[in-house]
């Protein structure tokens, strides 16, 4: 009637073989590019069942023989999440790619301000919570074999003859196992498993028909659904307890609701693993259908297990002690994989998930402060450092999970051992929503948030199952703690009437809330958080050009390359870099935050945040000392706290902000001047145009010379005025960057002598000697002849027109000097007042002339000159004070 112990350990043994193929053949068609199937929605439907474990599997027939209806909260909680709430899960998928998430705990630190200290607090409440969830799927194995293998009678009586602690070590050595060799083989955390995707899949289908088929043959040897039913109710069973649908059916399924959202194998599964954010549309349905079919028969088991099975038969055991009683062994064994399936994928994924939390945010800052030289190569020693600390988190979490089953052994149910769980990781639930949906949610009330309901948590629940176990312990939880009554875990301030389930899920999420709520209403966000808190609450909104850019600074490319390298290796390193010119470009904003984005993939978001930064920010501090600090410990997130709590960003805020507004009322002012000099440069020919034109239209009798007198004097004002709305034109299309020629190669020399010549009348008109000093020949420069002349012709009849001195005179001169053409225009005359020769090439701007007159003209010349000049590739400066006069430069590059 039973089988023995070494067929069972060898087919469990058998079936891991055949996972580890699985696992093996998926990931290898994943990186051949032939695994197309791995990425499809029902793939991924069947990852998601990891939230159907043993628990499920066992725990809730279980649950059903002891509390009826009760078992059916735990399928309600994700249908109603999936098929109610699926747009969250879309935010929070969409929200992972765009940030590269890598676990609930990199969620909330990148939400709230890529804050170290939240992702640490998220990851040490996580192995706690989940370390009874492993311990109970160790115990549901265990119990499973001892059952099917006949240790007792039906899972009646205490162990004989196999070691259930032996037995829950060497499958959680396997486990670790399994899970080190598929779940850690690459170094970037947001890379998907699609090998060990696969095997959980596989993993689905097998408990599912397990299930069915138990079901089955219970239907059908108990007579029909009917005849289940109708024989529990002959014995007393009733399954519609006034009791069902209460407190405590409202607490669970608020824990399994949470439980969808918060544990990090549903987020592993859920988000991690998603490639195509469609395919929740998929899974909005039949996931649900999934756990429609799970849930199918536990009640006929449950009630034919109670009228059929020997009295004190162990409930959560019906699925496999049913058929043995049968003499269906094959049927049985079938069960025990599916059981063992259920387990198996859960410690898997759940394994990777808590691993990936655990390296990120403990074990790598640790090691990056203590250990000298890492990454110092290519970046292998860094991926071996992660990889192996990933594999070193997978022992120490089943290590967890483990103890916990040694100390809770003797525990009766699963179901409790589960709820446990559920309720720990619900605490991250309140801030989970807050960071979805709620922008002024700040760190630090999510940080006290989550403590609060985490210690409330493990008082009121966590402890109480360490009772049976210690009795100093049951001491403390009965009388607590120095005698006060009202601070014991099951009575906390004086509410003692509720079940201990709903008493702790009540308070620890009650206080949660409020001081999250509280503290963000009393507390600033720092730059960073408000940005974050946009990017995820309007996730779906399309991102603008500076949405992204969180790091302030820049750094040369090859500076960033040395930290890519170090993180991701070379090839991927080579790959993000492709395309960026040369080691000392510096990278453009939105490169620095992919960047940061593909680093956060690999070592989480605060770690990556925290470590890109150092590198942009411009401090003096080598690389080697940003790799060796210890990006996510006490004192980098005291540091980070302190600069965010002091007041620089804001003076050098300020400071720029009154230098704007100075530099915008500066120009505000030269505005209203040039729009006054425009207004009474155009007035003044348009005045004389109407006047001598009113003259000609009503005077008859002018003489032939005074007609052609007016005439002229029309059209001299009328060539005027063309020429200053020329000039505006001219300015206004070079600054938009409309050149207007093409630059060739031009005599320069010729253009002077060009210049020259029409100056040289001018020059006589105003009794001024034009000097014309040594001269370079036949220098050769790249340019539109006409418009150097006309930057010459400015240049020289400025230096004329505003020269009053005694003797005046003008020098021309010109050179070559190291590959560079330069012409020099030196008058003596009054000179350019300090004040004025930063402003002598502003386009509004137009100085004075000697003893107070104002300079005439519309400010335009010396600004039109200089953007024809840097059209050409050279340069317009006025030299150094002189003693007396100005002296203005052109420097264009000499082709000979």
């Amino acid at each position: 009637m039973t089988l023995s112990a070494d067929f069972v350990i060898a087919t469990a043994v058998g079936y891991v073989g055949l996972l580890f193929l699985i696992a093996y053949i998926g990931d290898r068609r994943a990186r051949n590019g032939t695994g197309s199937f791995l990425r499809s929605p029902f793939i991924y439907t069947l990852a998601i069942s990891v939230y159907c474990t043993s628990w499920t599997f066992y725990g809730a027939v279980g649950s059903a023989a002891r509390n009826g209806l009760e078992y059916l909260a735990i399928y309600v909680g994700p249908t109603l999440v999936f098929v109610g709430w699926w747009f969250v899960l879309r935010k929070l998928v969409r929200i992972s790619h765009n940030q590269r998430l890598t676990s609930v705990a990199d969620l909330l630190s990148s939400r709230f301000g890529k804050s170290s200290r939240l992702a640490v607090l998220v990851t040490i409440i996580a192995l706690v919570g989940i370390a009874p969830y492993i311990a109970l799927q160790l115990k549901a194995v265990t119990s499973s074999i001892q059952a099917i293998a006949g240790a007792s009678e039906f899972g009646v009586g205490s162990l004989k003859n196999i070691d259930d602690v032996g037995l829950a070590l060497g499958i959680a050595a396997a486990m670790a196992l399994f899970t080190i060799l598929f779940g850690t083989r690459n170094v970037d955390a947001k890379e998907q498993h699609h090998g060990v995707v696969a095997a959980i899949a596989f993993e689905a289908v097998v408990k599912l028909a397990a299930l069915l088929t138990v079901g089955v043959f219970v239907v059908y040897v108990g007579g029909g659904f009917e005849a289940i039913f109708a024989n529990a109710e002959a014995h007393g069973i009733d399954i519609y307890s006034g009791e069902t649908f209460g407190n405590r059916w409202v607490a669970m399924n608020v824990l399994s609701i949470a439980a969808i959202l918060c544990l990090p194998r549903q987020f592993q599964i859920t988000v991690v693993e998603n490639s195509d954010e469609n395919h929740l549309r998929t899974a909005s349905w039949a996931f649900p259908a999934y756990l429609l079919m799970m849930s199918l028969f536990t009640l006929p088991i449950a009630l034919f297990g109670l009228t059929s099975m020997p009295a004190g038969s162990n409930p959560d055991m019906f699925v496999l002690t049913l058929p043995l009683a049968a003499g269906q062994q094959g049927l049985a064994l079938f069960a025990f994989v599916g059981g063992f399936s259920s387990a198996t994928s859960m410690i898997i994924v759940e394994a990777i998930a808590l691993s990936i939390m655990v390296s990120n945010h403990i074990v790598m800052p640790i090691a990056l402060r203590t250990m000298r030289g890492i990454g110092e190569d290519d970046g292998t020693g860094f991926s071996r450092l992660l990889l192996n600390s990933r594999r070193l988190s997978i022992g120490i979490i089943l290590s967890l999970g483990f103890l916990y089953f040694y100390f809770t052994r003797d525990s009766d149910a699963l179901a409790p051992i589960g709820l446990i769980s559920f309720a720990g990781v619900a605490q991250f639930l309140p801030a989970i929503v807050a960071a979805l949906f709620w922008k002024d949610a700040t760190v630090k009330a999510a940080t006290a948030a989550i403590t609060v309901g985490f210690v409330v948590w493990a008082w009121s629940m966590f402890m109480p199952s360490f009772e049976t176990t210690s009795p100093s312990v049951a001491q403390l939880m009965a009388e607590g703690p120095w005698g006060i009554s009202w601070l014991r875990p099951e009575a906390l301030f004086g509410l003692d009437h509720l079940d201990p389930l709903v008493h702790s899920v009540f308070w620890s999420l009650l206080l949660n809330t409020t001081v999250l709520v509280v503290v963000s209403l009393f507390t600033n966000q720092s730059a960073l958080e408000r940005l974050q808190a946009n990017l995820f609450v309007d996730a779906f909104r399309p991102l603008g050009r500076g949405d992204r850019r969180f790091i302030g600074g820049s750094a040369p490319a090859n500076d960033l390359f040395f930290v890519a390298q170090r993180v991701l290796g070379a090839e991927r390193a080579a790959e993000i870099f492709e395309g960026i010119p040369g080691a000392d470009m510096v990278p453009s904003p939105e490169f620095i935050g992919r960047l940061e984005r593909e680093l956060a993939g690999s070592i989480g978001a605060a770690s990556a945040h925290v470590m890109l930064g150092k590198v942009v920010s411009g401090q003096a501090v080598s690389l080697e000392e940003v790799m060796q600090m210890a990006d996510e410990t006490q004192q980098a997130i005291e540091y980070s706290q302190e600069l965010e709590r002091t007041s620089n960003e804001l003076r050098v805020t300020a400071r720029k902000l009154e230098d704007a507004n100075e530099k915008l009322r500066e120009l505000d002012l030269r505005k209203d001047e040039f729009l006054s000099q425009v207004s009474h440069e155009v007035r003044t020919p348009m005045t004389s145009i109407r006047s001598f034109s009113e003259i000609l239209l009503e005077e008859d009798s002018l003489h032939a010379e005074e007609r052609r007198r007016f005439v002229s004097t029309i059209h001299a004002e009328s060539l005027r005025l063309t020429k200053l709305l020329d000039q505006i034109l001219d300015l206004s299309a070079m600054e938009r960057g409309e050149q207007g020629w093409e630059n060739t190669p031009i005599d320069a020399e010729a253009t002077l002598d060009r210049a020259l010549e029409v100056c040289g009348g001018l020059a006589r008109q105003h009794n001024m000697r034009l000097v014309i000093g040594p001269r370079s020949a036949g220098a050769i420069v790249s340019g539109e002849s006409d418009r150097l002349c006309q930057v010459l012709i400015n240049l020289i009849s400025n230096a004329i027109k505003y020269n009053d001195s005694p003797a005046p005179h003008v020098e021309v001169r010109s050179s070559v000097s190291r590959g560079r053409y330069m012409v020099d225009v030196i008058d003596n005359g009054p000179g350019i007042a300090r004040a004025e020769r930063k402003l002598i090439f502003e386009k509004f701007s137009r100085g004075q002339m000697g003893k107070g007159s104002v300079a005439v003209g519309a400010g335009l010349g010396l600004a039109i000159s200089r953007q024809i000049i840097a059209r050409m590739d050279g340069k317009l400066e006025l030299l150094p004070m002189r003693d007396r006069g100005a002296a203005f430069r052109i420097t264009l590059a000499a082709i000979a």
